[in-house]
């Protein structure tokens, strides 16, 4: 099918175009002159590029407020010893030849690419993130597919943690689920024989020491905390090395309170010493349910056609005793999936992420 602007306009009858929709024109009531026709496209905003760039800086802090960029593409280039934030979402973001930069950029809907860039710190949200020809970057990230290294060394990752109050809507502007993070689970593209050109930030990694908050009097009226236990994205362990031989898998199933009842959880859990592995959002079929639930599948299968489930899976000794007992407490009127025993979490937490990942290409 062709391009929308590349068809012909039909003629009116008598074989004449007819006018393009147009604003404004005639007679000026005042002057009686004739004014200027006003077509639709001259009625949009103009984008100015220069809004949407940083370039060439050093030794600065710069940023945008909330609402500033709004889904725009963003493009930061040739940038030295600076402090740089976006506080909004965007549609793609380019990060070139920086050095020694620290960088906080909020949701992206697409892809961030970082290319020939050394000795930065960022805080990133992102659909897709990519490096390439990168010295030594120190990244908290949360990326909804598996992010990928090129041509670059000395890279270390962290879970995203952050907070300020319209981060979760700019998540949701961006496409983006706060469940769907797979910062640890790196895809070298040129991997070299002996070497390990990527590695974890350490677990006890606050991302301030990273990142620090802005200075600047414009941006400190984002009221920003990173404080772990506020961050808009679970912190999870990722490829870490569990600490116990025991999991347990929960999932929840589409409603109002879907996302708060999750993150109830994860803050009962977690201050009882468990800790949560992975979390993940996503749509169920009901052979799905077939393959993941068992023989609890029927029970589920009707709640399917609400919406995504969320799953989490958390880590530790007496995980499943300790998960059951809090659903039944906390959660006694909400059906909820919790494993069975110790004996079957394992398999669950496998059927389940083994299935999320194929439905995300992963």
């Amino acid at each position: 099918m062709g391009c929308l602007f590349s068809r012909r306009r039909k003629p009116a009858q008598g074989g004449q175009l007819p006018p393009p929709q147009q604003a404004g024109a005639g007679q000026d009531a005042a002057t009686g002159e004739q004014k200027a026709p006003q077509y639709s496209w001259d009625l949009r905003a103009k984008i100015d590029p220069k809004d949407y760039t940083f370039s060439g800086l050093k030794n600065e802090t710069v940023g945008r407020l909330p609402g500033k960029v709004a889904g725009q593409q963003f493009v930061i280039q040739d940038c030295e010893n600076c402090q740089i934030y976006i506080f909004d979402h965007s549609a793609t973001i380019t990060i070139d030849d920086c050095v020694n930069c620290q960088i906080f950029l909020g949701p992206i809907k697409g892809s961030v690419f970082f290319r020939d860039c050394k000795d930065c710190k960022c805080v990133v949200a992102c659909q897709q993130f990519r490096t390439r020809d990168c010295r030594k970057l120190e990244v908290f990230l949360c990326c909804a597919t598996q992010p990928i290294i090129e041509s670059s060394t000395g890279m270390k990752f962290g879970c995203f943690q952050y907070y300020y109050p319209e981060l979760a809507l700019q998540f949701k502007d961006a496409g983006l689920s706060i469940f769907n993070n797979t910062w640890s689970n790196i895809h070298d593209f040129t991997p070299v024989s002996g070497e390990n050109n990527w590695g974890l930030l350490p677990e006890t990694a606050a991302v301030q020491d990273y990142v620090p908050l802005p200075s600047s009097e414009e941006l400190k009226a984002v009221r920003v905390s990173t404080d772990a236990t506020k961050s808009i994205i679970p912190i999870t362990r990722g490829r870490r090395q569990k600490n116990s031989d025991e999991s347990c898998l929960t999932v929840f199933f589409a409603g109002d309170y879907t996302t708060a009842n999750a993150r109830k959880l994860i803050d009962e859990m977690t201050s009882k010493g468990f800790q949560l592995v992975q979390t993940k959002e996503v749509l169920m079929k009901a052979e799905d349910a077939h393959r993941v639930f068992q023989q609890s599948a029927l029970e589920f299968i009707p709640l399917l056609e609400k919406g995504p489930v969320v799953a989490l899976e958390f880590n530790g000794d007496g995980a499943v005793e300790q998960c059951r007992s809090t659903v039944n407490e906390v959660f006694s009127g909400t059906k909820v999936f919790v494993s069975e025993s110790k004996a079957s979490a394992s398999q669950d937490v496998d059927n389940f992420y083994n299935f999320a990942d194929m439905q995300m290409g992963m």
